[in-house]
């Protein structure tokens, strides 16, 4: 990529049927969707697209499909997280050859009790990008259980090629992205948060450029970051407070279910349904987030009626 990704750059969830299967063609519908919703790229396999559910063959499917049917309209973020490195460096390859334009990855881990050093973490990402051309953003999320310190990501962006994005979901994620901006000055192309934006505006006042929330409201939240980078603060912060209610019913009480519930009412995809062991959001939760979704006039509650 010439120009760094800034704006939103959400994730796409991965539609099955109602038996469990993944769905393709449903798939496809939902990056379709996605890039009316004005999305500046898609992020797809991550964990709100519940990559931990999928088999190795799905997601090939998945990949190859997203890809070839995006076909360059956005930009398309794989994720490829393993604890393996071989493992990270193989997928990595894999999506770069179908025309992913970035990867994304969290650290290896393996629950609290099997977590590598530092240095085993930095070679980890250094064996990613000596395989790839492409850039790399570094997931810093605490369902990792994986504490990356500032100066380890700083010493990342200056010395590991590719790795020159970052998405922030740790607590107190504006201190650290502005550490992190600071201790790695140029190097620091991409300063991303997540959790669904409910941390945005001081995650912009600490320097991000752009977020990366689910695929429920991203036509709602992108005038945030553009009017912040704009110098339009009270636009910013107008537009924020306008979406902050469904944000924080999303993050707090549907997280992932929310923008599938969403796409199925509003004719996107087929079913909801998510891999057990997750289960379906209760009645009282969906009710809930549909009249907050009306509210906003959502393009996912609308776009396949």
């Amino acid at each position: 990529m010439k120009t760094p990704l800034t704006g939103i750059l959400p994730v796409a969830p991965t539609p099955f049927h109602d038996d469990g299967r993944i769905d393709p063609q449903g798939m496809c519908r939902v990056l379709d969707c996605m890039i009316d919703q004005g999305v500046d790229a898609i992020c797809i396999l991550a964990n709100y697209s519940e990559q931990f559910l999928l088999s190795d063959e799905e997601r090939a499917t998945l990949t190859r499909v997203s890809l070839e049917h995006v076909a360059g309209r956005v930009p398309v973020i794989v994720t490829i997280s393993a604890f393996a490195t071989a493992i990270v460096t193989a997928r990595a390859r894999e999506a770069e050859s179908l025309g992913a334009a970035m990867l994304m990855m969290m650290p290896p881990y393996h629950g609290v009790g099997l977590v590598p050093a530092e240095a085993g973490i930095f070679e980890h990402f250094q064996a990613v990008s000596d395989a790839v051309a492409i850039p790399i953003m570094v997931q810093d999320a605490p369902l990792s259980g994986v504490s990356l310190s500032v100066p380890l990501l700083a010493r990342m962006a200056r010395e590991i090629e590719n790795v020159s994005y970052f998405k922030m979901e740790t607590p107190f994620a504006a201190d650290k992205l502005a550490a992190l901006i600071e201790a790695g000055g140029e190097h620091i192309v991409g300063p991303f948060d997540g959790e669904e934006a409910v941390t945005l505006l001081a995650d912009l006042d600490a320097g991000c450029t752009g977020t990366m929330t689910s695929a429920l409201q991203p036509e709602k939240i992108r005038p945030i970051v553009t009017s912040y980078l704009a110098g339009d603060t009270d636009a910013a912060l107008a537009q924020w407070k306008l979406c902050l209610p469904l944000i924080n019913h999303e993050n707090r009480q549907c997280g992932l279910r929310a923008a599938k519930v969403v796409m199925k009412e509003g004719g996107v995809i087929g079913s909801d349904h998510v891999r057990h062991p997750l289960k379906p959001m209760s009645a009282r939760t969906r009710e809930r987030l549909l009249s907050l979704s009306q509210e906003l006039d959502l393009i996912a509650l609308n776009w396949g009626k």
